[in-house]
């Protein structure tokens, strides 16, 4: 039917406040609580059962066969039967007329058909100027047939049903707005437990702001300052998670989750605590909260034999704040541990974050005195570039200096994501001579000898090819996705590597982003490399050998 000239079409209908979002895969439904609240404030009205007109028509086919017997005994559907009803109920003429049509064909009402019905009947009373008088006893019959039916409705069902119900101006006391609620609740998951019992609502909430795309792409000020005055109470630990992908650093939320873990120290296992420290490490944040340390050395005292991922997890977090706790790395570096953990699905992944926290132990605990990793369990730490830098490695400035360096030095003359023991990658090894001569490579052993040989202070390790004190030259590149998103912090994993490398004999030499950036062109970034090398002392070309 065409619309007179003039008349407005439909508009899309506005978002409903309180209305949620699906999710992949999944049909929109409004929320009945915030419907309830906010519709039943207004009387049933022409205007208001005017939005009925704005629904969209409800189809069979994304409501489908369901588990509660909405084909009938013996055989699928009759699609023909069932599709023509859905007609009929859309083509229906009067409220009357409506209900004949679902009073008169059992066998062929399917779940689906009552919203259409809710829907035409809303249609009816708001699209007239003068709408015609239904019989109470029409609203009630048709009321006893959703009542009586709605065990069969999936959970969109019955949310369109409640949203049409409302706007009909049913009462949300009466008899067919408490079934359907009823059924609404009976399909909701089983409550947590109640110390956790807040986290549901509000951080669903963050998990989404923090999923969207758009956000990781673009973050805003004021969503990231929303987070910081959010309650630790609304938290999940997926949000943990999540807060630390992003890198947001934020100090007042930070102290906020570490006096949440405090307070609910005894309702928390482990697998919870590993998400909820997370961002603590990731982040290279230690907590002003007194009893940070003391409750999680606790919480591992009490669980490290029940989790052990979960237990290895947590300690990685504190290896990044540098506080690791004496008692768990007896229990973690026991032979009944590692046994234990040579049999289960993660014991690589374990082994490795065990042969760090080796390596943390030989680096930065000289008054450990407890059992260590054994030497054939050890496996290489990061064999190759973090998986951060391959999915950027398109954003990085890596090639661009590599060719500056081959230009600059010779290929001869440096190494790229050289591999060194115990297993950190390097971004860029130079071999430099006591003279400060660069070094071709080849001529070196480009490793200095782990675990370090004790030398003093400043002296360098001596090159067992050449006998040359030799400096290793570590030129570390600093990207933008290396920092916290304030830019100013380096990530705990970051940080931590090149605290290691450092305590192991490289001298490092950091490329920060806001200069590479800040380089027009390789001949700026070979004048910028140059500076940098010099600055160190180091020669090359004819007049460094």
């Amino acid at each position: 039917m065409r619309r007179p000239r003039g008349e407005p079409g439909p508009r899309a209908p506005r978002p409903t406040e309180g209305a949620t979002c699906a999710g992949p895969g999944e049909s929109w439904s409004p929320s009945p609580n915030s419907m309830l609240r906010v519709l039943l404030s207004a009387q049933t009205s022409p205007t208001r059962l005017s939005g009925l007109l704005l629904i969209p028509p409800v189809q069979p086919c994304c409501l489908g066969p369901s588990k509660w017997g909405d084909w009938p005994l013996g055989g699928g559907p009759s699609t023909g039967h069932v599709q023509g009803l859905q007609r009929l109920l859309e083509q229906a003429r009067s409220p009357g007329e409506l209900l004949r049509w679902l009073g008169q064909n059992p066998t062929k009402v399917r779940a689906h058909h009552y919203p259409v019905a809710l829907r035409r009947l809303g249609q009816l009373l708001g699209s007239l100027p003068r709408p015609p008088p239904v019989e109470q006893a029409t609203l009630q019959d048709l009321s006893q047939l959703i009542i009586r039916n709605c065990p069969s409705f999936d959970m969109h069902t019955i949310h369109v049903c409640l949203h049409l119900a409302v706007l009909l101006g049913f009462p949300s006391d009466g008899p067919l707005v408490r079934a359907l609620e009823q059924e609404r609740r009976l399909r909701l998951p089983p409550k947590p437990p109640p110390p956790l019992s807040s986290l549901l609502r509000d951080g669903q909430r963050l998990e989404a702001a923090l999923s969207c795309p758009r956000f990781l792409r673009y973050p805003r000020q004021h969503l990231i300052s929303s987070l910081a005055e959010t309650r630790p109470e609304e938290l999940t630990p997926h949000v943990m998670v999540l807060l630390a992908r992003h890198r947001l650093r934020e100090p007042q939320l930070l102290e906020a989750i570490a006096r949440f873990l405090v307070a609910q120290e005894n309702q928390l296992s482990s697998k919870v605590v590993q998400k909820l420290v997370l961002p603590f490490g990731r982040l290279n944040y230690l907590p002003l909260e007194q009893q940070f340390m003391p409750c999680l050395e606790r919480i591992l005292a009490r669980e490290a034999g029940v989790a052990p991922l979960a237990t290895v997890n947590i300690l990685m977090s504190l290896c990044q704040l540098r506080c690791l706790p004496f008692r768990a790395l007896h229990f973690v570096f026991s032979p009944g541990f590692i046994n234990y953990i040579s049999g289960t699905p993660h014991a690589l992944i374990v082994r490795r974050y065990l042969s760090l926290l080796d390596t943390a132990v030989e680096l930065e605990l000289p008054g450990y005195q407890g059992p260590r990793l054994p030497r054939r369990q050890q496996v290489p730490i990061f064999p190759q570039p973090l998986i951060t830098d391959r999915a950027r490695c398109k954003y990085s400035h890596k090639d661009i200096v590599a060719e500056g360096l081959r230009q600059l030095l010779g290929e001869e003359k440096y190494r790229q994501d050289l591999t060194v023991p115990p297993g950190y990658c390097t971004d860029f090894l130079l071999c430099v001579g006591s003279s400060g001569a660069v070094l071709p490579v080849r001529t070196q052993d480009p490793f200095l000898p782990y675990p370090p040989r004790s030398c003093p202070q400043g002296q360098a390790a001596s090159s067992p090819t050449t006998r040359d004190p030799a400096q290793r030259v570590v030129l570390v590149l600093r990207e933008r996705w290396h920092f916290c998103r304030d830019g100013r912090v380096l990530l705990g994993s970051r940080a931590l590597r090149e605290r290691h490398l450092g305590l192991m004999g490289y001298q490092l030499l950091p490329l920060p982003f806001e200069e590479l950036e800040s380089q027009r062109g390789l001949p700026q970034l070979k004048s910028y490399l140059r500076q940098k090398l010099q600055a160190l002392g180091l020669r090359w070309g004819p007049e460094g050998g």
